[in-house]
Parts: structure tokens; C-alpha cells; sequence
């Protein structure tokens, strides 16, 4: 008994077990009608690029177009750096849909970081990278924004444009704790 069933198993093909119909039915609706499918832009690479570094706050478990406020489309502090405040679409989308930051990482919790290096000592001189989180804005970390003239990565101005508590600011150098990478960082 047991070698006729191992007999008619040998002779059985793929498609006799499974039918692909469903299957393929399922892929083509999610990719073919889902709010967040997307033909790539692929007129040159740079714009390939741009439309894989796009972020959404529309589709399933986000906001409608409807919905959406004047607050969410705004640009908030806690973009800096990570979301670009002047690259979005205009119309119906503008502020829903917009790009990381050109030196955002990719971190694997799915929020977006930015690199910025720890300021030392007087004139604030860079040591190394770490990740600030938006809560890290508040009154114990001062970043340096925009453009710092530096010497061998050292603030060498009088006054240096700084963020405190979410507002822009000037600081002397000996009281910032934390230097974006590059200026180019808040746009994408």
C-alpha cells in the first residue's frame, strides 16, 4: 500500500500540487492596485534614486489625503535632517509625501536618523558620529546647523548658529555638544 502511494507521488509535477492562479492573483492585485505601488522613474539614474528614497504617510495604517491637516503637511523639527523640508509634490500630496535627507541613513527600527558628530572641548572640535534622536534636541544637546566655517574640524567663529529646544539660535562654540556632518545634510 505504502508503495503505491510513494509511486504516485514520483510522478507528480509542481503544478499538479499547487495552483498558481491565486497566487498570481494575489501578486498582481497588491502590486497593480495597492496606494503605495508605484511604477520606478526611470528617465536617469539620479531620478531612480530620488524615487527610492521617498517616504509616504498615505496607504494602509496611514492618513487619506482627506484627513490630513495643515499640521502634518508642515514641516516639523523633528524633519531636520532626516526628511527634506523643500522637496514635495504639489497639489493634493504636498507635505504627505516627501524624501530623506541626502545623508540620512537606513536604520532597521524604520525611522530615519542623521549622522551627526560630537563636538569637544573649546571651538567645539568633532570627534565622531553618533545618531541623535529627536528627543536629543531639548535642553542638554545644542547641534551646530548650516554653515560653520571650520579648520581642521574645528568651529572657528565667535558665534555658531545653533537648534535649542527647537528653535534656532546663536551659541558659543565651548556650548555645542553636537555638529551636523555637512550642511548639504537638510536637503535631499
Amino acid at each position: 500500500d505504502q508503495r503505491l502511494s510513494m509511486a504516485e507521488s514520483e510522478g507528480l509535477m509542481p503544478q499538479d500540487l499547487i495552483n498558481a492562479k491565486p497566487v498570481a492573483a494575489a501578486v498582481k492585485e497588491f502590486f497593480g492596485s495597492s496606494q503605495l505601488s508605484q511604477f520606478m522613474d526611470q528617465n536617469n539614474p539620479l531620478s531612480e534614486i530620488t524615487h527610492k528614497r521617498r517616504v509616504s504617510a498615505l496607504g494602509p495604517g496611514g492618513l487619506t489625503r482627506e484627513r490630513a491637516g495643515f499640521e502634518v503637511r508642515d514641516v516639523h523639527p523633528t524633519h531636520y535632517g532626516r526628511v527634506c523640508p523643500i522637496e514635495t509634490p504639489e497639489g493634493p500630496n504636498i507635505g504627505l509625501i516627501n524624501s530623506l535627507g541626502c545623508l540620512c541613513p537606513h536604520q532597521p527600527v524604520r525611522l530615519p536618523g542623521k549622522p551627526v558628530p560630537r563636538g569637544e572641548g573649546r571651538r567645539g572640535q568633532r570627534r565622531h558620529r553618533v545618531p541623535v534622536g529627536h528627543r536629543r534636541g531639548g535642553s542638554r544637546h545644542r547641534p551646530g546647523f548650516g554653515r560653520d566655517e571650520r579648520e581642521e574640524s574645528q568651529l572657528i567663529d565667535e558665534l555658531v548658529a545653533v537648534r535649542h529646544l527647537n528653535e534656532f539660535t546663536v551659541k558659543a562654540p565651548e556650548d555645542v555638544t553636537l555638529m551636523d556632518v555637512s550642511p548639504k545634510q537638510v536637503v535631499s
